[in-house]
């Protein structure tokens, strides 16, 4: 290891220097200033862009403490000052104490890196940006090799973003990977912070018997547009908040509209049987508040997307709060100035008098059950199948990677999906491979459940229940989390499963903290991380939701417990109980 890595004994977080610079006297000082060097300050000040009305929110007293920050100094640096701090590092003149806090534990997340000062000092995890969760064979192997010599602190993560989350990444090697994600068509740019978030789709775009619209190249398309091709885009780099956008273009509703900030649901107009996009908006969890979204009174046409879409970025960077914190998503703007008055903005923003259509309504006289991606599935494209496998907590070893793309190109086409439940799906398998692909050894670690087309085998209930287990990182490596989630799961399912049959698909959802990373509450059943006392001390404990529905008509769970201790002999227990009560789940006999 470099030395001037090594860690001291003080904790990171009080031995890196702290910015003392505030918004307004950077911007303001009174110190005189030559001009060239007034233009530098004001090129790197995150007001760059933002309009009249946005820089006097940003600016103004009540501003929140990240407006500070980007005021001081936009994101967007950080998308060139990763290269230089990795190679005064690599130089060994500067030393690890001697770096701005501000860059390191906020302005880095725009490149992508988050500082777990708390959890694993001097490393971050690398937030990577997989626009509808499709990866090649040669994106694959990469990721093996950016986490390989990490050893133990290396692994990855699939998100319920249907996105990659590299851990163990220290900030020397950072440029080295950035530029090797670029070479392969990925990038960790725009990843974090104040920015548009990893857009998702329907993880079976393009071989959906079912989809009404391909949402692979929509949403490609749509990376283009808001981040440059990977490399950044200023202009969307300072939101008042960070968005969630996804297409959806079957009734399943696979990304989950209902809890996007921006879900465009893909509909046939019934009268000109064209494809169009309802828009529904304003979807989040937070610790202080967890609300689906609602309708918009509009919906564009597939032409319409992009332009709408980087409309809408624009009104919400102009207009949105940047106060409290807790209050600046994009639902509060919406509240604040009404869905039809949000909607005529976004129109005026897309400018050569554009009027956008109403919203389509749509009767569909039989309800939809969303299908599970797990398991051997015909395509569309006859001969060809998807197999889903289930990734247990979504949990990735650099083995794992070089392991899928090996199989996914010997029996697929080379690509998978990685979907919001933190699973892969290998893609164009043909029929004669499957039996052969199904005895690789892979899929004793990552199992398929078998479908029609394996003869001689049925899906076990332990099985749903395995597979729909989706989890957070948790305290392991989160300086959030209340509990720790992704080992715990595991164990705790397997013990569940070990004790009882189940009769059908029960989803569980581990979640470290209210942030809600696992999505507790669309679960069948959530937990999330809370305090907890088991005989009078304070332990690692869990809120428990039930009800959550996903799909057509999707529902948030309600809380049903709260307190209750993560051990297992107390927490296996109230989970049993509460399979055998609402799920119909019974004991075992053991013979």
């Amino acid at each position: 290891m470099n030395p001037t890595l090594q860690q001291t004994n003080r904790a990171p977080r009080t031995a890196v220097r702290r910015s003392r610079s505030s918004a307004v006297r950077v911007l303001a000082t009174a110190a005189p200033v030559a001009p060239a060097q007034a233009d530098a300050i004001a090129d790197r000040s995150g007001l760059k862009h933002l309009s009249e009305a946005a820089r006097t929110r940003a600016t103004d007293k009540k501003a929140n403490k990240f407006e500070k920050v980007k005021v001081e100094k936009c994101g967007s640096t950080a998308w060139t000052d990763v290269f230089e701090l990795s190679q005064k590092l690599k130089d060994g003149n500067t030393k690890w104490e001697d770096l701005n806090l501000d860059d390191i534990d906020i302005r880095l997340k725009w490149a992508g890196l988050f500082h777990r000062g708390k959890r694993t000092p001097l490393k971050f995890m690398m937030r990577l940006k997989v626009p509808n969760g499709e990866l090649n064979a040669r994106q694959l192997r990469f990721l093996a090799s950016s986490i390989a010599p990490y050893g133990a602190d290396g692994c990855a993560d699939i998100t319920t973003r249907a996105n990659i989350q590299l851990r163990g990444v220290t900030l020397l090697e950072a440029d080295t990977i950035i530029r090797g994600l670029w070479d392969v068509g990925l990038t960790a740019f725009q990843s974090g912070m104040d920015s548009v978030r990893n857009l998702t789709g329907n993880p079976i775009a393009g071989i959906d018997p079912h989809e009404l619209v391909d949402t692979l190249p929509l949403l490609r398309d749509m990376e283009a547009m808001l981040f440059d091709n990977g490399k950044g885009r200023e202009e969307f780099a300072n939101l008042p908040r960070k968005l969630n956008i996804c297409i959806s273009s079957t009734r399943d509703d696979f990304p989950h509209t209902h809890i996007n900030d921006v879900g465009f649901e893909a509909v046939r107009h019934p009268d000109s049987g064209e494809v169009v996009f309802n828009v529904l908006a304003g979807g989040y969890f937070s610790i202080k508040r967890n609300v689906t979204s609602i309708s918009l009174p509009c919906s564009v046409t597939e032409q319409q997307l992009l332009p709408f879409t980087e409309a809408l970025l624009r009104v919400f960077r102009d207009h949105g709060s940047r106060g409290d914190r807790q209050q600046t998503r994009l639902m509060w703007l919406i509240e604040a100035v009404g869905p039809e008055k949000f909607c005529a903005l976004v129109a005026e923003y897309m400018g050569n008098g554009t009027v956008l259509a109403p919203a389509v309504h749509v009767h569909h006289d039989q309800p939809w059950e969303r299908r599970n991606l797990l398991g051997v599935h015909p395509q569309k494209q006859a001969g060809l199948n998807w197999v889903g496998a289930c990734v247990p907590a979504g949990r990735l070893q650099a083995a794992d990677f070089d392991d899928i793309a090996a199989v996914a190109e010997q029996y697929g086409d080379g690509t998978v999906r990685i979907t919001c439940e933190e699973n892969v799906l290998f893609v164009n398998v043909p029929d004669a491979k499957l039996p052969q692909m199904l005895a690789d050894p892979l899929f004793k670690r990552f199992t398929a459940s078998p479908g029609p087309l394996l003869s001689g085998m049925v899906s076990c209930t332990a099985l749903e229940l395995k597979r729909a287990r989706t989890v957070c990182s948790g305290n392991q490596f989160c300086g959030f989390g209340l509990a720790e989630t992704k080992a715990r799961a595991v164990k705790v399912v397997e013990m569940l499963e070990a004790q009882l049959d189940i009769p059908r698909a029960v989803r569980i959802h581990f979640t470290g903290c209210p942030n809600s990373c696992g999505q507790a509450q669309v679960g069948d059943i959530g937990l999330m991380g809370a305090p907890a006392k088991l005989d009078g001390k304070a332990v690692e404990g869990y809120k428990i939701f039930l009800g959550g529905k996903i799909g057509e008509n999707p529902e948030l769970a309600k809380e049903f417990a709260q307190g209750i201790p993560a051990v297992e002999s107390v927490l296996v227990p109230k989970l049993k109980e509460i399979l055998i009560k609402e799920f119909g789940a019974k004991e075992k006999v053991i013979a």
